[in-house]
């Protein structure tokens, strides 16, 4: 049998995040969103929590539990370096008898920072703060729009209150969104600030102008990975 091999190299480079300012799309991420099978959600977080001892760049890896939001229970992004490869020769199916943990799930490829920006945006490592909430959003723009609305996502909000952290990630292949917006702010109260303070902001309206689809869900931070 033939060995079947899809890379996945980024070739698109977009300014993103207020605070890192110019975020170059230089790495490839696994995004997973996956739905609990029923009563299994607690043994699926906790198998999550485990990143696959062949994984090519180990603690590189964020698993988030949805709060509020879209259906999914948990988010799993791992960054896979500056390219990647996929070998079918390193998947094995589960043994047999192994109760299913989850009930669907949804995996993407996407191109987003180095992980040093994406580790410091996200609050990973020795500098991480505990409580921080993360907001994952997932856009699609109207045709002809792609570039309007990344901008749009990128935008800093001039009614912003609070220090936040920003990330943009960027569909290589996989899900049906274009876009991956990951914003953490340090507390529920830095959260609940900077919602109040931007409700009525022009960036609110500015990309509606762009984004024809979004989904968006407030998640915790369940994972240690990253330090």
């Amino acid at each position: 049998m033939n060995r079947v091999a899809v890379v996945v190299a980024t070739l698109l480079l977009l300014a993103v995040g207020a605070n890192a300012q110019a975020q170059a799309n230089t790495d490839v991420y696994h995004v997973h969103f996956v739905k609990a099978a029923l009563g299994q959600a607690k043994a699926l977080e906790n198998d999550l929590k485990k990143q696959d001892p062949k994984a090519p760049m180990p603690g590189h890896y964020l698993v988030l539990r949805h709060q509020d939001g879209d259906d999914w229970d948990y988010a799993a992004i791992e960054h896979l370096g500056k390219k990647y490869t996929i070998d079918p020769a390193e998947f094995t199916p589960p043994p047999a008898g192994t109760p299913a943990l989850g009930a669907w799930h949804v995996d993407t490829f996407v191109s987003g920072p180095s992980w040093d920006v994406f580790a410091k945006e996200m609050g990973l490592g020795d500098a991480e703060k505990t409580g921080s909430v993360y907001v994952v959003a997932t856009w699609r723009p109207a045709p002809g729009h792609r570039q309007d609305l990344a901008k749009a996502l990128t935008a800093q909000d001039a009614n912003s209150k609070v220090p936040t952290g920003r990330v943009i990630l960027t569909h290589l292949e996989g899900g049906p969104w274009t876009f991956l917006t990951l914003d953490r702010f340090n507390s529920w109260q830095d959260y609940a600030t900077e919602e109040a303070a931007t409700q009525d902001s022009q960036e609110w309206y500015d990309v509606r102008n762009y984004g024809v689809w979004h989904h968006d869900t407030i998640t915790t931070r369940v994972t240690t990975a990253g330090k």
